[in-house]
């Protein structure tokens, strides 16, 4: 019987030192854009259509151009669309440097986002001839192959980020850079402004439940909810977790991303000064909030770093890539990292130098195959440089921790 026992437990642990070790650069493929040679970099804008079984993504030149583009999972080709100013009929003066949303699929089977005008050409001069006119809300229809601009949301604003309401269609959106709350609902055409959240930074991710809700975080890094059914905003008590000495400048930039666990009724978030974080969202009220430990095992805490993605595998894990806007662990290299929720264990399995990766963003983009999908860039001599925001060139990434995704 011992002997029997014996080898058990050495043919576990052999499997379970294989299911760790099996990531390879296999399991990961990088797609480029084709038709915009000055493309400069993708900004959390990125999105999967279930109803198409198709993945789009707003690319930029950081300037005065934002490019559509489609990817279809089931071919593997990457297809362009047409420029927003085009495809929107926009006036000069409507002009967009970015999208800096996620697309979303909203109940009809259009793909929503919204506009930003970055962080140049006089965005903050108003009434300069040149100035920055406000984000507007925009609906993709890829059966049509139609895209339609919903209206600004506050004037000379833009709009960071969105979350959906998948069952009623109503948009919650935050804007930059006053961080107000925005409730948009495209089927009446009702804008409501509930009030400054935020303080000298905006934080950057707005999220949903599977009831409708709406999340954002406020100044001091409290949750808030917008409540579906009574239509109120809901604050909660506590701060997030975060580490002891984190800085005040980290505590108000909040939290970047979020992915969804619908089977286990959780949300996962990381936060800006990362810390990963659960939470179990409820109908009424706001929740169970668990503080699971930094993205990355460091002696000092916390750890050194920046993770603007998240991707929930198929397998129950957390992947997300570690390193961009010069915060990175290892020098002029980003990480992948894969944690283990149930276990609180974390491994880098990939590494790559900032010629191939300098940062990536998007969060909660996944395929029917279990396939993430992330907006990367890497930097680039070529390209022109635009200040904080650097030289580089972008592209998708597409990884599957359990299959091989090289064609």
């Amino acid at each position: 019987m011992k002997t029997a026992n014996l080898v058990l437990l050495l043919v576990l642990s052999f499997s379970a030192a294989a299911a760790e070790t099996h990531i390879t650069g296999r399991n990961i493929r990088f797609v480029e854009y084709p038709g915009f040679p000055d493309a400069h970099s993708t900004w959390r804008s990125i999105g999967y259509s279930s109803r198409h079984d198709k993945v789009f993504v707003a690319v930029t030149n950081h300037r005065d151009r934002v490019c559509l583009y489609e990817y279809a999972a089931a071919s593997g080709r990457m297809r362009l669309l047409g420029s927003l100013d085009s495809l929107a009929h926009l006036r000069p003066w409507q002009w967009q440097a970015k999208v800096h949303s996620q697309l979303l699929e909203g109940p009809d089977g259009c793909m929503y986002f919204a506009t930003d005008g970055g962080e140049s050409r006089e965005e903050y001069l108003m009434e300069h001839p040149r100035g920055y006119g406000g984000g507007m809300f925009m609906k993709w229809d890829p059966a049509r192959s139609r895209l339609t601009s919903l209206g600004h949301g506050l004037r000379y604003d833009s709009i960071k980020d969105i979350a959906l309401d998948a069952a009623g269609g109503l948009i919650y959106a935050v804007s930059y850079p006053q961080v107000h709350f925005l409730v948009y609902d495209p089927s009446t055409n009702n804008l409501r402004d509930l009030g400054r959240l935020g303080s000298a930074h905006v934080p950057r991710c707005v999220f949903q439940d599977w009831w409708g809700n709406g999340y954002y975080v406020d100044w001091r890094q409290r949750l808030v909810k917008y409540e579906r059914q009574t239509g109120r905003l809901l604050f909660k008590q506590d701060s997030l977790p975060a580490f002891p000495g984190t800085p005040a400048g980290d505590i108000i930039t909040g939290v970047p991303v979020y992915a969804t666990d619908r089977a286990r009724g959780l949300i996962y978030l990381i936060t800006y000064g990362n810390m990963v974080i659960s939470f179990q969202p409820e109908r009424r009220g706001i929740g169970v909030v668990r503080a699971l430990g930094p993205t990355i095992d460091r002696p000092k805490l916390p750890p050194p770093g920046y993770s603007p993605n998240l991707g929930l595998g198929d397998n129950g894990k957390l992947y997300y890539f570690i390193g961009g806007h010069g915060r990175y662990v290892v020098r002029d290299t980003t990480l992948l990292m894969e944690f283990d929720p149930a276990t609180r264990s974390k491994r880098v399995v990939l590494r790559f130098p900032v010629s191939e990766i300098s940062e990536v963003t998007g969060c909660d983009v996944k395929d029917s195959r279990g396939n993430l999908y992330f907006a990367g860039r890497r930097e680039s001599r070529e390209a022109l440089n635009m200040g904080e925001s650097g030289a580089s060139r972008p592209f998708m990434i597409i990884f599957n921790p359990q299959r091989e995704v090289v064609r």
